[in-house]
């Protein structure tokens, strides 16, 4: 199968290409980008006054499968990434039984392989047994069985002794460890940031300094063991601080964010309750413009999405009571470029590397550029279309989402995983059943 996409504008920003091209696609594979491109026997896709890049890679999805099915599962979360332009995930541990074993790495790779809608999963195994952080995991079976990285995320490993020991055994195994930085006894089952908001609602609040203080635990960690460590979802000023330091002293540190800490702050809290809930919680507006600034000097490696859905059922329990979490895939794209890109924040071609060579490099992926040969994986999209967020719309079982009715600047036109296109905007509501 040949398909040749037809004068969009392709930002490439590991090969510095960006300009209006045309690109061949042949078996699965990029054989050609250049101007005027002919292939009478291919399909033609005219991506005119569009952005045609490396499909985008997100690195920290909750698919909720097995287990946790009413919320997600693999087909209706493979099919959001698709909707939100992603053409790889790798999906986190906590699910149940959890992802410790050989066994479940390979249900989840064989369920996307043949019921996903076409977006690559790959999974990442726990460092703990049951995510207890108590017993280490066989880390070279479960990288034999498939899992790209390690995470007891939702857990914090606060064993520190067993945290040292996983680093260097990870390293022996190639693998990185993705860490969950968050004091657990400081921050309990608090709903939102400790400060004004928690004081005003007259509730515990979880502190900043409860994920700085194991985020400076880590750094120290992989600076004493000389293995790499990875924060997820960072969100506040002193925890960008504490790994731009640390990066500055060569160690190998790096750290991802997601559009909820650039885009609100705690106040959100006060509008919208516990669909505003999530760990870590939604901080001050220093913090936002803490993270701001760490994605702005390339601090921040990543752009993730934390994709956590729940049921409406969980969401409309008392603030205190909900779970914590959002969904992101289908909102990702869009929300970075209206708050990063349009604002004049980042270039396009920062942001896009935030979101495919970075985490690909991090999780060993022969991922996230354009080149002859490469695999075709492709994100096209309008990055000045606009749109108003409706949850209705989503693939994704989870509607719980506190950008419903925002209006947001930039759309997905295009998923393409191996040559082949998995999404489409027509458009309409998501093809998938609605749960």
């Amino acid at each position: 199968m040949k398909l040749l996409i037809k004068q969009g504008t392709i930002v490439d920003p590991v090969g510095g290409l960006k300009g209006k091209m045309d690109l061949l696609i042949e078996d699965g594979r990029i054989t050609c980008i250049g101007s005027e491109l002919y292939e009478p026997k291919a399909q033609v896709l005219n991506a005119e006054g569009y952005v045609v890049c490396a499909g985008l890679i997100d690195m920290h999805v909750h698919l909720r499968d097995p287990g946790f099915t009413e919320k997600e599962d693999i087909i209706t979360g493979t099919a959001a990434a698709a909707h939100g332009g992603f053409t790889s995930i790798a999906c986190m541990a906590n699910t149940k039984p959890v992802a410790d074993s050989p066994e479940v790495i390979e249900y989840i790779r064989h369920k996307a392989e043949t019921q996903g809608s076409g977006t690559l999963v790959w999974p990442v195994a726990a460092v703990s047994v049951g995510e207890k952080g108590e017993e280490m995991t066989d880390f070279k079976a479960l990288k034999k069985a498939g899992a790209v990285a390690l995470s007891d995320d939702g857990v914090p490993i606060m064993n520190a002794n067993l945290m040292r020991d996983a680093l260097i055994k990870s390293g022996r195994a190639g693998m990185t460890i993705l860490c969950h930085e968050e004091d657990r006894d400081m921050v309990k089952n608090h709903a939102v940031h400790e400060g004004r908001v928690s004081r005003m609602l007259g509730i515990h609040g979880r502190p900043a300094i409860a994920e700085e203080i194991m985020i400076m635990r880590d750094a120290m960690l992989a600076e004493e063991t000389g293995q790499p460590v990875h924060i997820c979802h960072i969100s506040t000023a002193k925890g960008v601080s504490i790994v731009r330091k640390y990066k500055r002293r060569g160690v190998k540190i790096t750290c991802e964010t997601c559009p909820q800490y650039f885009t609100f702050t705690h106040e959100q809290v006060l509008l919208q309750g516990s669909m505003a809930r999530v760990n870590p919680p939604l901080r001050s507006t220093k913090d936002v413009e803490g993270i701001t600034a760490g994605l702005m000097d390339g601090t921040i490696d990543c752009i993730v999405t934390d994709h956590a859905p729940h049921t409406a059922e969980e969401k409309a329990r008392p603030l205190t009571e909900a779970p914590s979490g959002m969904v992101g895939l289908e909102t990702s794209l869009a929300l970075t470029l209206t708050q990063l890109y349009h604002t004049g924040k980042m270039s396009l071609e920062d942001i896009i590397a935030k979101m495919t060579i970075n985490p690909a490099r991090l999780l060993h992926l022969n991922k996230g550029w354009l080149g002859m040969g490469v695999d075709a994986d492709l994100t096209i999209f309008d990055p000045d279309e606009e749109w108003v967020i409706d949850p209705a719309d989503f693939c994704s079982k989870g509607r719980n989402t506190p950008f419903a009715g925002m209006k947001v600047k930039g759309r997905v036109k295009y998923t393409i995983v191996g040559g082949k296109i998995i999404y489409a905007d027509t458009d309409a509501p998501c093809s998938m059943p609605k749960p």
